[in-house]
């Protein structure tokens, strides 16, 4: 397992709760988009939003990482002492809007407030991917690391994985805002302390903590070529055993059986709940009469 994968993900989540706007997103898609398939499409779309900013940015970072391949040392070096400052940065609740970088990105947010429907998803997509004053040493640590692969498909592989880190969480929230309640939301969005008389957000410190470690872990795993698996060797060789075993056509017409009987079964639960609701208002709209 890629640790680097995995901090990209992690990033990519923290960076949708960053305080900044903290579940305006979520708040958004669940107030306005609502849950079931309609929730699913739009989500798709997001991200497909997403990948039309950072995959190109990932890989002009892995482009740029390749050209200095042959320096391996001093890139590992650069890589974790701006790991280190993006982290510390974080932390202390300093940061920088990416958007201002990039030709007429910091417009994409007036003009996806100027669109409807799935227009409007996918510019909230591209423009939730670089913006955001917050969320700016994040994505720059994660651009560090991708710059460090020296590899344009694994750089666009991890910008990807970023993106991925946002969507999940977001569908995940939205789906469930009702449920969550005020405090829940509360939860999510964290809390502000102060230290020294400085005000520090518990979200940004737990990012900045992550992104301090990768740096550090980078340096003394040499750009984390050396850096310990996450599952031992035995165990990855179970599961890669295991898995052979369902790589049979049977089990794979199963599972889409199962899959397709899952949506059937769940757009059928819709179809009652909603009409019981219709039964419902109709009923209270009888009794006023």
């Amino acid at each position: 397992m890629d640790i680097g994968l995995i901090t990209a993900f992690v990033g990519g989540a923290l960076a949708l709760l960053s305080p900044c706007a903290a579940l305006l997103m979520p708040a958004f898609f669940a107030s306005t988009i609502g849950t079931g398939p309609r929730l699913l499409l739009h989500g798709a779309v997001f991200y497909l939003g997403l990948l039309v900013v950072l995959v190109p940015i990932g890989i002009g970072a892995g482009a740029l990482g390749a050209l200095f391949v042959t320096h391996r040392q001093a890139i590992v070096l650069i890589a974790s002492l701006v790991l280190i400052v993006l982290g510390a940065a974080q932390i202390l609740g300093f940061g920088f809007d990416p958007a201002r970088l990039l030709p007429d990105g910091a417009d994409l947010h007036s003009r996806a407030a100027s669109k409807t429907g799935i227009a409007k998803t996918v510019l909230l997509g591209a423009a939730s991917g670089i913006a955001g004053f917050c969320a700016g040493p994040i994505l720059g640590a994660v651009l560090t690391l991708a710059a460090a692969r020296g590899d344009t498909f694994a750089a666009a592989a991890l910008l990807a994985v970023y993106g991925t880190g946002m969507v999940v969480p977001l569908l995940l929230i939205a789906a469930l805002w009702q449920r969550l309640g005020n405090r829940g939301r509360r939860f999510l969005r964290g809390r502000v302390f102060t230290v020294l008389g400085r005000e520090l957000h518990t979200t940004s410190v737990v990012t900045g903590v992550l992104i301090l470690g990768i740096g550090v872990l980078f340096w003394t795993t040499n750009g984390l070529v050396g850096a310990p698996e996450l599952l031992p060797l035995d165990a990855q060789a179970w599961l890669q055993e295991r898995a052979s075993i369902l790589a049979n056509p049977v089990l794979d017409i199963l599972a889409v059986l199962i899959l397709a009987g899952l949506v059937l079964w769940l757009w059928a639960r819709r179809r009652r709940v909603r009409a019981r609701a219709d039964k419902q208002l109709a009923e209270h709209d009888a009794g006023e009469r």
